[in-house]
């Protein structure tokens, strides 16, 4: 490993910081603690730049090479937020914070770049400058196309751009990727169906949401099997049904429907949110019934650039002798938001056997971080060689 020597003497400190932002989680843009300690850490390294405010409370930290002769700006971006959720774990230094768990490896995440940082700004070898991204509000909230819209990207001429996510199931400190399409994009959608409420006895006088909303359901199943190309890959979930009324006696006036739709195209992503407003409103119909539809779009289709992918399996392949080939996951990422402005790529690192992200008993592996922090470091070395 190319910088393992320094990362495996950081280890330590770099585990105290990630265990202290474990017990102390903060949700979407809620990160001050966090977001305040990153500062401080950027600050104590000698970044010649630190500046706060970015999409609501992100971070940005600059660190500038011995020389410039390159005129090169790469990005190098980590996410901060935890998940709403309860921790299930017996670790010493659990979660303290009542329903907010970083369920996801955020901590370890912004542990990493911190590393990497710290080394940045001992060594400096390299030729440009790094723009250090931390990020809050990955976890629903759109905090990278926030700090984006702050204008981040031109503010400081980055040119190229690059994120990593711990993978359970991944051995420790191994690394795979894919160019093209990663994660797909998220949308959400809401729908109310009315019919005609009266009494369970009588549902020839009613007309009966609850079949109604019923047939949606199974129709909706439809735009993944029979209307979007088999080779293509989209998913129509409704995670919610609920009724207007809890009684036994009584057919209700209305049905709530709630549910995620995801794709890997922007092309099927349109034909999705198509069909499911036409099966949608076409099958109320039909039973005298209407279907009102709220559709939100969400994080898009996140796309890895071809080159910069190909460079980041190379550093990859430098760390740990091998880059593996990484499926396609339906999950959404608002990293897709940067990789929207500038070319970039995003990568796994190993996190190895446990429980599932979002899982109530997930625990990021602290042994990952010296190949995470190297892969940050020689992304910089190599991307941006010293003259």
């Amino acid at each position: 490993m190319p910088v393992k020597n320094r990362f495996a003497e950081l280890l330590p400190e770099i585990t105290a910081w990630r265990h202290d932002l474990h017990e102390n989680p903060e949700i979407l843009f809620e990160t001050h603690r966090t977001s305040a300690i990153v500062a401080e850490k950027l600050r104590e390294f000698g970044c010649d730049e630190i500046v706060t405010g970015i999409g609501r409370t992100g971070v940005v930290g600059v660190i500038k090479g011995k020389s410039d002769t390159s005129g090169k700006v790469i990005g190098l971006r980590a996410d901060m937020d935890a998940l709403p959720m309860q921790e299930h774990t017996d670790l010493p230094y659990k979660s303290k914070v009542d329903g907010a768990m970083h369920a996801c490896g955020h901590d370890g995440h912004t542990a990493m770049l911190l590393g990497a940082a710290k080394y940045l700004s001992e060594t400096r070898n390299f030729d440009g400058t790094v723009v250090l991204i931390f990020q809050p509000a990955e976890e629903g909230g759109g905090g990278g196309k926030e700090m984006c819209d702050d204008g981040m990207m031109d503010r400081w001429g980055i040119q190229e751009v690059y994120g990593m996510h711990n993978w359970p199931g991944l051995p420790v400190g191994e690394f795979a990727i894919r160019p093209g399409a990663f994660f797909a994009s998220a949308d959400q959608f809401e729908m109310v169906i009315e019919g005609k409420g009266g009494h369970a006895a009588k549902p020839h006088l009613a007309i009966d949401t609850t079949v109604v909303a019923s047939h949606v359901v199974i129709a909706l199943q439809t735009i993944a099997s029979r209307i979007v190309s088999p080779v293509e890959q989209v998913v129509v979930s409704v995670t919610s049904f609920e009724t207007s009324s809890k009684a036994h006696n009584v057919i209700p006036q209305t049905v709530h429907l709630r549910g995620t739709v995801r794709a890997l195209s922007d092309e099927t992503r349109d034909l999705a949110e198509k069909s499911l407003i036409d099966i949608a409103q076409g099958t109320a119909a039909a039973f005298g019934a209407t279907a009102t539809i709220n559709y939100k779009r969400g994080y898009p289709v996140m796309v890895n650039s071809v080159a910069q992918t190909e460079f980041a399996a190379e550093v990859a392949t430098s760390i740990a002798g091998k880059c593996g080939f990484a499926d396609y996951t339906m999950g959404g990422e608002d990293f897709a938001f940067m990789l929207q402005e500038r070319p970039g790529a995003y990568i796994f690192v190993g996190n190895g056997e446990g429980a599932d992200v979002h899982h109530p008993k997930y625990v990021f592996s602290d042994e990952a971080m010296p190949a995470g922090c190297s892969w940050w470091a020689e992304i910089v070395e190599q991307r941006m060689p010293a003259t």
